[in-house]
């Protein structure tokens, strides 16, 4: 239950900020907020931590809490599921319609490679989904996950064919809040120049890693090749050492 509080102060935060009801973009004190949300100092304090790590807002010492320009100037780099994980958003621009095509959906038994990257044991089995990712209709990339089946029992074709981490967090009351994520780009196969209609000359953006979920747990494994003329990433970085 005090999972669903902070991320519902989160969610209503972001719907104010959108709305534009904090003068001069400074947000209230903490006990301000405590006392309209009606919630504890500390749950607004996790709730405000995690907007710092999303870049959302800034802190300053001594002078209050603030949000973050960049924020909003371009909201659709930090929109995904309270956090900066959606890839499809950071590649888009706001206003164009994003939509999925399920290539494959089968249960298969994690190999090597996917036991090391998800912390399975032997004989652990994993869904494998693949997904084609389309951009008004034009296809933008390649998406092969695993994602282990102890952690998400109820995933089926239907459900994969929206927002995996949307279906987690409102029906399973898991987050993911981490990835690990490496971006390089190769010459594009005969796979990739069919389904994202490339030539042969022309080359693949190939952006692999795992994201976790907010108790630290490996939750999928992903590969995505994606058209290069859409290899726009863009992230948040802190660098408190603390």
């Amino acid at each position: 239950m005090a999972d669903l509080i902070y991320r519902k102060v989160i969610d209503d935060i972001k719907n104010r900020i959108f709305d534009d009801e904090f003068k001069d973009n400074r947000l209230p004190d903490e006990r301000s907020l405590s006392e309209s949300y009606e919630v504890s100092r500390s749950t607004i304090k996790r709730a405000l931590d995690i907007l710092v790590q999303q870049g959302v807002i800034f802190k300053k010492r001594g002078s209050g809490t603030f949000i973050n320009p960049l924020y909003l100037k371009n909201q659709s780099l930090f929109q995904y599921e309270g956090n900066n994980l959606g890839v499809t958003d950071n590649i888009i621009t706001t206003g164009h319609k994003s939509s999925i095509k399920l290539l494959d959906f089968q249960v298969t038994p994690a190999n090597p490679e996917i036991q090391q990257n998800l912390f399975l044991n032997e004989n652990e089995f994993v869904y494998k989904i693949e997904r084609l990712r389309l951009i008004d209709g034009k296809p933008i990339i390649i998406e092969t996950g695993y994602i282990p089946i102890k952690l998400a029992p109820e995933l089926s074709p239907e459900t994969v064919k929206k927002s995996i981490f949307h279906f987690m967090n409102q029906e399973e009351n898991k987050r993911v809040s981490k990835s690990f994520m490496s971006i390089m780009t190769e010459p594009s196969n005969k796979e990739d120049q069919k389904l994202l209609d490339l030539s042969e000359n022309e080359p693949v953006g190939i952006m692999a890693g795992t994201f976790f979920l907010d108790d630290g747990t490996p939750f999928e494994f992903s590969s995505m090749r994606v058209h290069y003329k859409y290899l726009n990433y863009n992230t948040f970085i802190n660098l408190n050492s603390d």
